[in-house]
């Protein structure tokens, strides 16, 4: 009897031993721990094709030189997703993270979710983040949380009606394109709703916004105010890359960006080291770019514009 306990105990042990190694450390994410950036690495999976909104500021391309964010050499059939984070890990074994972070909506589609399906069957002790503009993700944080993934973006902009229309010139939903205000009340109300379950269920969420001068640089506290109350922890504010519908707007200068950060750092940690990562991103951030070596000779789909 004594060593039929002994040996239940030891079983207990092991399996709690076992649970360990296999969850992520979440301190690990250079995306969310800025103690963890230029030491440990990070893969993004090109998986998601299309997207449900089209911000004003977003040229979506299939290329290998521009070095932003929307950006993939093309898109990764999820069948191969396993195989690619294998490769990842041989070429750079301190990534910690596999993101699906575009070209398009992650969760404008079933691609990021069965492709997280087998990676975390796969790779139980690796990271799971999942980046999204938010439209989709009310309803959805059980299943992702179910599927490995502890860390969410969400890029809100804008948290008036007015700024999300010269932010975001349409989104779909359900069928139905909506525009203007319109589309801007209802992206907000999904972005905060999934925020909030999100955090609820136990998922770390960070806030992109995108600092677009003339537009949203004046509310910057005011959207990390209402993403805190949300359940959001960490705010990264993005300067503009001026293209597409605002091409025309100046990036932001040093001395918006680190305004707009003090008035965001009033309620949120702010996250500072973004460096506009493509949706192809391999290895260590600020160190060597290996997306072309991992994904060079690959057979690459294009993408629907949504």
């Amino acid at each position: 009897m004594r060593r039929q306990i002994i040996n239940q105990i030891e079983q207990l042990i092991e399996t709690q031993m076992e649970h360990q190694l296999r969850t992520p450390n979440i301190s690990d994410h250079p995306c969310f721990n800025g103690a963890a950036h230029g030491k440990k690495g990070r893969l993004h999976l090109p998986i998601s094709p299309a997207c449900n909104i089209q911000c004003r500021f977003c040229r979506r391309a299939c290329n290998s030189k521009e070095l932003r964010p929307g950006v993939a050499k093309g898109i990764l059939p999820i069948e191969e997703a396993v195989d690619i984070v294998g490769k990842a890990l041989e070429l750079c074994p301190e990534i910690t993270v596999v993101g699906i972070a575009g070209p398009g909506d992650a969760l404008a589609s079933f691609h990021a979710i069965e492709a997280f399906r087998q990676v975390h069957k796969a790779y139980p002790h690796l990271i799971k983040c999942l980046s999204t503009n938010g439209l989709a993700l009310p309803g959805k944080t059980d299943l992702l949380y179910d599927l490995g993934v502890r860390t969410v973006t969400v890029t809100v902009n804008a948290v008036d009606p007015w700024s999300a229309s010269k932010v975001v010139s349409h989104i779909l939903w359900e069928g139905k394109v909506y525009r203007g205000e319109e589309a801007g009340r209802i992206l907000l109300a999904h972005q905060l709703r999934g925020i909030q379950q999100a955090s609820q269920r136990g998922i770390m969420v960070k806030v992109n916004t995108v600092l677009i001068p003339t537009i949203n640089d004046h509310c910057i506290g005011d959207i990390a105010r209402t993403v805190k109350q949300a359940g959001a922890t960490v705010h990264n504010i993005i300067p503009l890359i001026p293209q597409h519908e605002l091409k025309d707007i100046p990036a932001p200068t040093c001395e918006q960006i680190n305004k707009a950060r003090s008035d965001g750092e009033i309620y949120l940690k702010q996250f500072r080291h973004c460096q506009h990562c493509r949706a192809d991103a391999c290895g260590i951030i600020g160190q060597e770019e290996l997306s072309a070596e991992l994904y060079g000779g690959r057979r690459m789909e294009t993408f629907s514009h949504g």
